[in-house]
């Protein structure tokens, strides 16, 4: 016997990719290139192991779940700094807990987030589509019905809420929303976010807002949903109902083996996260918050971060110019490319160019009129050094065009 809700799981992605490559063989002439995982290449930053050396003597010891005090108000600080929000909006010890990567504390939003029934029917999960393949898990294992929310460049890459029926949404207990969107790098604005947390609270769901990419941008820093509920509350303070924001320092400081990040905003939905993750939370070693709160607090880093990733997307600007729809993306560190059928272009550019993509069909699911809006994409990660990049986008050009 088994939880059979697994059985409405299909293989993540990079399995499905290895599924695809399986018995296909890259050149042997040509150094494989790999753009297909999205894991950050720069340098972790020096202070990260110097905290952690700083606090070898903590090891012997049991940390507490939500993450100690330091921890939790270097990240109060940041998100003051970072969303201009204003003093006492935020409480460290309320509104903030510290989790093991982000993956885990969206996951863990589906548990805390879904009832057995909304207004008497099956609850829905909104999730915009393409997505990243934890809102799908989160939704099945707890029992929900997914609504793909299609993302595609009629609506600028943005799931359209409006778009959703007065049944569907009365059903609604949890609505995944990503910004800068994973895989497109497109920006919900202020309005956009604040007519979103104007709509969970009017159908009484929880806004789960990802904002793991949102210190990656190529210009204006993307707004966030605490922005959101600040504008809304007036001159309230700690109105952030019905709203979670999720953060990372994987993207922002290069450090994807650290897994950790928080989750912040409704008081009480926090304290459920802390309840639920002191049943079945990884609970993040006092070193690695040392080291947290030391990258939460430095921001120079993050900056020269930044500046390498538009190197980068200047070099697939001068390469790709406007084939296969390219475009900037405002954030992020993807490139969305428009293939015609993103499971052959990726399976001929292994097997012709040595370059390895992942196909955007494999990122989404089919929407209500059975078609899947990111099968004619590829995704490309623009994490590797400039040359790597060039060389990689040279051969998609020569094989694809």
């Amino acid at each position: 016997m088994y939880n059979t809700n697994l059985d409405k799981l299909t293989d993540y992605p990079f399995d499905r990719l290895r599924a695809l490559l399986n018995g296909v063989d890259a050149p042997a002439d040509k150094e494989p290139l790999i753009m297909s995982l999205g894991e950050p290449q720069h340098p972790s930053p020096t202070l990260l192991m110097e905290a952690i050396n700083k606090h070898a003597d903590q090891w012997a010891k049991y940390p507490p779940i939500a993450g100690t005090p330091d921890l939790l108000d270097a990240i109060r600080d940041w998100l003051n700094t970072r969303y201009n929000l204003a003093d006492g909006m935020i409480e460290a010890s309320e509104n903030i807990c510290a989790v093991s990567g982000t993956r885990e504390a969206l996951y863990m939003a589906g548990d805390i987030a879904i009832p057995p029934q909304k207004n008497g029917g099956e609850p829905v999960v909104l999730i915009p589509n393409p997505f990243y393949q934890v809102y799908i898990g989160a939704a099945m294992m707890s029992r929900a019905e997914p609504v793909y929310m299609s993302a595609t460049p009629e609506n600028n890459f943005l799931p359209d809420f409006a778009a959703l029926d007065e049944a569907t949404l009365a059903r609604t207990a949890l609505a995944f929303l990503c910004t800068p969107s994973n895989p497109q790098g497109a920006v919900a604005d202020l309005d956009y976010l604040k007519k979103a947390v104007a709509l969970a609270r009017k159908y009484d769901f929880v806004l789960a807002i990802d904002e793991c990419y949102a210190e990656i941008y190529d210009q204006t820093p993307p707004p966030g949903g605490l922005e959101a509920c600040q504008e809304l509350a007036g001159e309230q303070k700690n109105n952030m109902e019905n709203v979670l924001v999720f953060h990372s320092l994987s993207k922002r400081s290069n450090a994807p083996g650290l897994r950790s990040g928080f989750v912040a905003g409704d008081p009480d939905l926090i304290k459920k996260f802390k309840t639920l993750r002191n049943y079945g939370g990884a609970t993040l070693p006092i070193p690695i918050l040392a080291a947290s709160a030391a990258l939460w607090r430095d921001d120079d880093h993050v900056e020269e971060n930044r500046k390498l990733y538009r190197q980068k997307f200047d070099r697939a600007d001068q390469i790709l110019g406007d084939q296969f729809d390219h475009y900037r993306p405002a954030g992020g560190f993807y490139l969305w490319l428009d293939v015609g059928d993103g499971e052959a272009a990726a399976r001929k550019l292994w097997q012709e160019a040595g370059v390895k993509v992942i196909p955007g069909g494999y990122l989404a699911r089919p929407d209500a009129s059975g078609l899947n809006p990111g099968a004619p994409y590829i995704r490309i990660a623009l994490v590797q050094e400039p040359e790597f990049i060039s060389e990689a986008l040279s051969r998609v050009v020569e094989t694809l065009r």
